[in-house]
């Protein structure tokens, strides 16, 4: 992606998209991907605010909430907690996403809902069934359903994106479920919704059909012509409903499947009308096959997203291309987070109690560096990525963890946080110039991974910067190439000597941001030093 990026910028500079003279200035060396003269322990990030990648969907940055372990019950809802207001929400747990500023939230999975019946979770708490929900193996009492997922919404200022049961389930219940969420009255699961107490219908936009239907292990699971048959059917009946849906169909569970975008372009050819987006997930390991321990390595996994999204927008292109169509498909990357050491035995086995402990990896300094590299391939793709989640949002898999007496921030919380507090606007095209190192199975790979951002509205540019470097620091050169910034307003880093170092909630600040120290700008260029395993966000004002 790196050497590409270059290619493509000098293509576009030598083309007359602007005059800056970037191939006489570094030589045939770019286009060889080799660093330029004068490198050495410094990155080089030429800054065009004319130069835009895309504008920026806020919805990039959503995260995810699953009837899983402790997300739900004991995580956002806990009834009889000296934390929870009168609808047995956890007041320290809403006000945490509503200053978050998450956008939208996936619900109410991932693999419990391909097994899951809507209408147990609605009307009456005290007629709703305890149901053994056999993803998880745990007992779902239904206290939870989608009214109140819809008022905690409401009441954290996010959007719901609705998950469907599409492995048991039909596309006349899926149907059902929009005209329960979305129609005013006068039908019958419109006015079901009433009788349940809610007049106003909620207008939710955003749905997935289904979710993981590649997987064997998913109740459901079926051949990719199935599925997209089935997704087709449902969103014909739900667009019949409501005819403003945006619909994302499932996309292979991950690069590790067999099936791996064969299964992707099979679904497509059976409903690529019919719905506007495909779902990707994935799940990052610094361990085994993927990276055997190695840090390094580790830290350099965001580049395989990359991958991954850019291999799944060519199949949707080539299935567009096949059908002649002019329709234009959006990535829905609903599933992505680092996730290894809580993965089997106990930790996915919930014997049938209600809310056990699943999921609950711990997280340390070296997770949290690269979900912030995974926050920058993220911005560097979205001219196609529209959705994305973080999985997930409370205590499986998670930023939050909450207990009896509060909450705590888990080191992957920060490059999380920042991401929705300070990428606004466009995303900027930048041009990185970094010394490399050698990864196996993904060749030269820069130490300083640098994305950004533009907000048009009040000309803030914020750069955020992955270190991937485990013993040195790197001054990074910022040229202004249009013009100076105004004064820095934020300036954070999270670092450390200990990659594994992780927080507790007796030691919740083992891994915390520290202020980095304002750069100036002179002549059009900024210059500064970023710590080695570090990653860095800085904004400035317009």
């Amino acid at each position: 992606m790196f050497s590409n990026e270059r290619r493509r910028f000098l293509r576009q500079a030598a083309n007359g998209a602007m005059a800056w003279g970037l191939t006489s200035l570094f030589g045939d060396s770019l286009l060889r991907g080799q660093p330029g003269p004068g490198s050495g322990d410094t990155a080089r990030v030429y800054l065009d605010s004319r130069r835009i990648t895309a504008p920026l969907d806020r919805n990039l940055f959503g995260s995810f909430l699953e009837h899983l372990g402790r997300a739900i019950y004991e995580g956002i809802f806990e009834p009889g907690s000296k934390l929870s207001d009168a609808n047995g929400f956890r007041k320290d747990v809403m006000e945490e996403v509503r200053q978050m500023g998450v956008p939208i939230i996936r619900y109410p999975g991932g693999n419990f809902v391909s097994g899951y019946n809507w209408l147990d979770g609605v009307g009456p708490k005290e007629s709703r069934p305890r149901v053994l929900d056999k993803a998880w193996n745990s007992i779902n009492t239904n206290q939870f359903g989608t009214n109140e997922f819809m008022a905690w919404c409401k009441a954290v200022g996010t959007e719901p994106l609705m998950g469907l049961n599409l492995g048991t389930g039909t596309p006349e219940e899926a149907a059902a479920l929009v005209e329960y969420c979305n129609v005013d009255k006068g039908t019958k699961w419109s006015d079901l919704r009433r009788k349940h107490g809610f007049a106003e219908p909620y207008g939710v936009k955003h749905w997935c059909l289904g979710n993981e239907m590649d997987g064997p292990w998913q109740i459901g699971h079926m051949t990719a012509t199935e599925y997209g048959l089935k997704a087709q059917d449902a969103a014909r009946q739900m667009r019949y409903v409501d005819p403003s849906l945006q619909l994302i169909a499932c996309g292979s569970s991950g690069p590790f499947m067999p099936t791996y975008l064969e299964w992707d372009r099979e679904v497509l050819e059976q409903c690529y009308e019919y719905v506007d987006g495909l779902s990707l997930h994935r799940y990052f390991s610094n361990s085994g096959q993927e990276t055997g321990g190695d840090s390094a390595k580790f830290l350099a996994m965001n580049l395989s997203m990359e991958k991954q999204i850019e291999e799944t927008v060519a199949v949707c292109d080539l299935v567009g291309g096949h059908k002649r169509s002019p329709k234009k498909l959006w990535l829905s990357f609903d599933e992505w987070n680092v996730w290894y050491r809580a993965r089997s035995g106990d930790a996915t086995n919930g014997h049938h109690q209600q809310a056990p402990h699943l999921l609950e990896e711990v997280y340390n300094l070296e997770d949290a560096l690269l979900v912030g590299g995974l926050a920058n391939s993220l911005l560097r793709h979205a001219d196609r990525v529209k959705v994305a989640c973080l999985a997930q949002l409370i205590n499986v898999i998670a930023p939050i963890m909450t207990n009896a007496n509060g909450l705590l921030h888990q080191t992957i919380y920060y490059p999380y946080t920042w991401a929705l507090q300070y990428a606004r606007g466009s995303v900027l095209n930048l041009l990185v110039e970094s010394p490399a190192y050698e990864v196996s199975n993904m060749g030269q790979v820069p130490f300083v991974d640098v994305a950004g951002t533009l907000n048009p509205q009040d000309g803030k540019v914020a750069l955020f910067i992955l270190n991937r470097d485990l013993s040195k620091p790197y001054v990074v050169e910022i040229s202004w190439q249009d013009k100076s910034p105004g004064q820095v307003l934020v300036g954070t880093v999270l670092t450390g000597t200990d990659l594994k170092a992780f927080n507790t909630f007796e030691a919740p600040l083992n891994v915390a941001p520290q202020t980095f120290a304002k750069p100036t700008t002179a002549n059009g260029r900024t210059k500064f030093e970023v710590p080695p395993r570090s990653y860095t966000a800085i904004q400035w004002s317009a």
